[in-house]
């Protein structure tokens, strides 16, 4: 961009005087606006990821994780100038997402570190045992995590392949971000880290606070109460999947650039002076408005592709469009309404469409239907029935279709059994008309480099159907000449101008406009309902289609469906190789769709829409949320190896597996604010932000009670149900016991008057803890 504008400039002083350059869109300057917005947001992030972790685990142990961020960030963008990928929309976009996720590893940890230290262990112990403890199922979350993201990089569809570096970019940045957080971060942390010494030197039980033995009581009653915490959960999850049917609906966000396309559609048949009379009165009132900066108009032809998803149009005399630039996005909206308003008031010849610019595959019109089938006036009439149904509501207008206006034509009429008569046959008549209209070549004339066909036609005058049936003569088989009026007459009919055919079938799309602020594809969807009886009624071999966004996003949805069984298979090998085991694989699925509960909950309270780039965060959910479970339920299955009872397992294993869980949760989560109030990425931001911070939740609490239902795990007896006394940090610690150190009785204990106690036995374990209490 920059040596294009010193190259302009020098081609600006040689121009005549009066003649200028101007220049319509600038991509180097959008490149450099976007980098700028990413470089913020990721800065915000950043904060946000290091506040959480200060506060949380203290700022040695956020430190080490800080350290971690550019680490990976490097080294994710080494691999991606390695790959070939670009910094564009979308791999900045997953660099933010991937930014609240690689963070995840280097926290577990850390925090497994700062728990062992907190119990008394040495740096360098703790340190190990993070590592031995956590590398593998953390591994195993991670792959599951980037997964996820499959379907999206390998969708075989216009939307799968705009966004299909997504999936490279997280992937990447996740696998980068495991190998940093299990071999950098625990060496860093034993440098960084700070030991605990303790009275007598022993461990210290850091779960022994109101908090956590308030946690356990209640992950306790979720468990003993297993059957009623899991009919709710289903329950949430029937709620969210039927509130899915009030979320609105679209295909991809519109665009925050500042064009504006106005496309003008004169009736079929208008001469191109019309249409550029009637575009250069819409122009000067652009041109005196305050909030447009630029203005430039293309007649009979759209503006060159200057974006890759623009509409473009075909060249027709009866089309214009004005490429509109606003001052800003508040004067882009207000420009666009009272461009609406001129040319509904002033302009009723004319058949206009008021936009921006959008993101994803171009979809042309916002309401489309598409009729079809092997009859051309069959087809017409359907279509002019579905053109009635458009009326019916309220929000469409500029109802047309794509065959447009019947034109006027002239048709040569043959008279057979005069032609024959007279011995002149209908092959000869063309070709007479032929050369009489268009021209018959009699020879080439060379200049230069070029080569110039040599004409023999009529005058200019003469060189229309009419009079060159009337002054043209055709020979006959005896030699003889007669006028072409005498065997044949030309006669006016209407057809259409334009004639679309899909599949070999004729096709008609009929199109409308709605108002700002209502979603295409829920207008439409509502279309399809009205259309349903006459859709019933069609012959066989006739189709009523939606169109437009609601059929690309319907494309797009099945290449991602097309894919989802392979990353389907990949998570349950990877279950199945971590947790050996496939009750608890099948377990840790099935909390894969509760992340939906707190997604349709996001989109509903912030209006946000539910589009493909929504869709894309609801399949990151899934891997997101299976990691913390495999970790949850290794946790377990560690407990159990310990020779903890399986009530203490199912029960303490989420006690202790809080803090690092809801620790990655607050960073995933927050990581995505800033790039919550983009335009684009606003609704894929919501639906994660809801869908991890209701699946965290319901996964500390679910999972348990469902472990528990499937395998059974008894409830103990009514004394036993507290916290007890001492929670091991980590039921798979291979660490021996110290010695007990002698120290004096008055070190550790008092004197105190007591009363005598009183002994109670009854054989009733209930009456005995009334008893007591």
């Amino acid at each position: 961009g920059d040596d294009l504008h010193k190259v302009l400039k020098e081609f600006e002083a040689s121009l005549p005087i009066g003649v200028e350059v101007g220049q319509i869109s600038d991509q180097p300057e959008i490149v450099k606006h976007s980098i700028t917005e990413f470089v913020e947001a990721l800065g915000e992030a950043l904060l946000i990821v290091l506040i959480v972790s200060f506060i949380s685990i203290g700022w040695r142990a956020g430190f080490v994780v800080a350290a971690t961020i550019p680490l990976v960030l490097a080294a994710t963008f080494a691999v991606m100038y390695a790959m070939g990928i670009d910094l564009q929309r979308i791999s900045l976009g997953a660099l933010i997402i991937a930014l609240g996720l690689l963070v995840d590893d280097a926290m577990i940890a850390v925090e497994m570190m700062e728990r062992k230290l907190e119990e008394g262990s040495p740096k360098l112990e703790a340190a190990g045992f993070a590592y031995t403890s956590t590398s593998f199922p953390m591994l195993t979350g991670t792959l599951i995590t980037a997964a996820g993201f499959i379907p999206v990089g390998f969708a075989a569809s216009t939307a799968g392949e705009y966004v299909s570096s997504m999936f490279w970019v997280v992937g990447l940045s996740l696998i980068l971000s495991w190998i940093a957080a299990v071999y950098f971060t625990p060496w860093l942390g034993s440098m960084l880290l700070k030991e605990r010494k303790y009275a007598g030197g022993g461990h210290h039980d850091i779960y022994d606070t109101r908090f956590y033995r308030g946690l356990w009581n209640v992950i306790g009653w979720a468990v003993r109460h297993r059957i009623i915490v899991l009919i709710l959960t289903f329950a949430a999850f029937g709620a969210a999947i039927y509130g899915m049917k009030y979320v609105p609906k679209s295909f991809f966000p519109a665009s925050t650039r500042l064009e504006i396309l106005v496309d003008l559609w004169l009736p079929e048949g208008t001469s191109i002076k019309e249409t550029e009379a009637q575009a250069k009165s819409v122009e000067q009132r652009v041109l005196a408005d305050p909030d447009q900066t630029l203005a430039a108009t293309f007649v009979g032809e759209g503006a060159p592709r200057f974006y890759l998803p623009l509409d473009q149009q075909l060249r027709n005399p009866n089309f214009a469009q004005l490429l509109i630039v606003a001052k800003d996005i508040l004067a882009r909206d207000r420009l666009m309404e009272k461009i609406r308003g001129w040319l509904a008031a002033d302009y009723p010849a004319i058949r206009f469409k008021v936009d921006r610019l959008f993101n994803g595959p171009p979809v042309g019109w916002p309401v489309q239907m598409r009729v079809s089938g092997p009859d051309r006036e069959q087809v017409r009439q359907i279509a002019d029935k579905v053109h009635e149904a458009y009326r019916t509501d309220p929000r469409i207008s500029s109802i047309h279709d794509d065959w447009l206006e019947p034109v006027p034509t002239l048709r040569l009429v043959v008279d057979q059994d005069r032609a024959r008569a007279l011995g002149v046959s209908s092959q000869r008549i063309r070709q007479t008309l032929q050369a009489a209209m268009s021209g018959f070549p009699v020879g080439t004339f060379r200049e230069g480099e070029q080569t110039i066909a040599v004409v023999l036609r009529e005058k200019s005058e003469a060189r229309s159907l009419l009079s060159a049936v009337e002054s043209t003569y055709v020979a006959t088989d005896t030699g003889a000449n007669v006028p072409i009026s005498q065997v044949a007459k030309v006669v006016t009919e209407l057809e259409s101008g334009i004639e679309w055919r899909r599949n070999r079938l004729s096709s008609i799309t009929v199109r409308g406009v709605i108002p700002p602020g209502i979603e295409p594809n829920d207008v439409t969807l509502q279309m399809v309902q009205t259309l349903a009886p006459l859709k019933e009624a069609l012959p066989i071999g006739y189709l009523i289609e939606p169109q437009g966004g609601v059929e690309e996003s319907a494309t797009s949805q099945n290449s991602i469906a097309a894919k989802a069984p392979l990353m389907i298979l990949i998570m349950m090998v990877l279950l199945m190789i971590q947790l050996q085991h496939f009750g608890k694989a099948m377990l840790v699925f099935m909390t894969a769709p509760l992340g939906m509960i707190g997604a349709v909950a996001a989109l509903l309270l912030t209006n946000s829409a539910f589009g493909f780039v929504a869709i894309l965060g609801v399949i990151a959910l899934a891997g997101i949320i299976m990691r913390n479970s495999i970790i949850l339920i290794d946790q377990i299955d560690q407990d159990h190896a310990a020779g903890h009872s399986p009530w203490e397992a199912t029960v303490g294993s989420a006690v202790r597996r809080f803090r690092p869980i809801m620790l990655t949760a607050a960073a995933a989560v927050l990581a995505l604010v800033p790039i919550s109030w983009s335009a684009f990425w606003g609704p894929m931001a919501y639906a994660m932000m809801g869908g991890i911070t209701a699946a965290t939740v319901l996964t500390l609490i679910c999972l348990p009670a469902a472990y528990a239902l499937f395998f059974r795990v008894k409830i103990p007896a009514p004394g036993e149900r507290g916290m007890p006394k001492a929670v091991p940090a980590h039921a798979n610690a291979a660490i021996e016991p110290e010695p007990l150190a002698e120290i004096p009785i008055e070190a550790i204990a008092g004197v105190v008057p007591m009363r005598r106690p009183l002994l109670v036995s009854t054989p009733d374990g209930d009456a005995l803890r009334n008893a007591a209490e």
